[in-house]
């Protein structure tokens, strides 16, 4: 199979996989690190949960948080439903996963970049050694999309078009 060929009948699967990622890293960060592990909430830095009140404005805003991540969780499964409609679209469970790795970490990079560094409404863990924190959540996510991508870009190789 020529590898562009084998990139397009995979590009069904690999979206899939990438957008299920972006959900689901999203669903993990807002239930482990807001809620279970209670290190931050989407806007305990500029609104701090030092009174009931305002850790229901955090609350209300973590759940905007996950239903934006259900919401993509959700596209994601539609879209890996409608790849399975498709007869040449090519299965392969390592496309797959570095599709959702590449998710993931894209979720951690940009989730990262853009409330931690940017803007600031929050980070991985408060306090002492916040940036190393939050660069380490940075560097997670970049590592994780890499993992994803090079899984990805094997496949061809394995089907000896790399």
């Amino acid at each position: 199979m020529e590898a562009k060929q084998l990139r397009t009948q995979r590009n069904p699967l690999i979206a899939s996989g990438i957008i299920l990622g972006l959900g689901t890293g999203g669903l993990f960060d807002g239930i482990l690190l807001h809620q279970i592990l209670q290190w931050h909430h989407m806007l305990s830095s500029v609104r701090p949960t030092v009174t009931v009140a305002e850790m229901k404005v955090n609350m209300v805003w973590d759940g905007f948080f996950d239903a934006a991540t259900w919401i993509l969780t959700l596209l994601g499964i539609f879209l890996l439903w409608r790849a399975g409609e498709q007869k040449d679209v090519f299965w392969s469970g390592r496309t797959f996963f570095g599709a959702l790795l590449v998710g993931v970490g894209l979720f951690d990079f940009f989730e990262g970049l853009i409330d931690h560094q940017i803007l600031g409404i929050h980070h991985v863990k408060p306090g002492t050694n916040e940036l190393i924190w939050d660069i380490g959540f940075l560097v997670l996510g970049a590592i994780l999309a890499i993992a994803g991508w090079i899984l990805i870009k094997s496949e061809e190789k394995v089907m000896g078009n790399g």
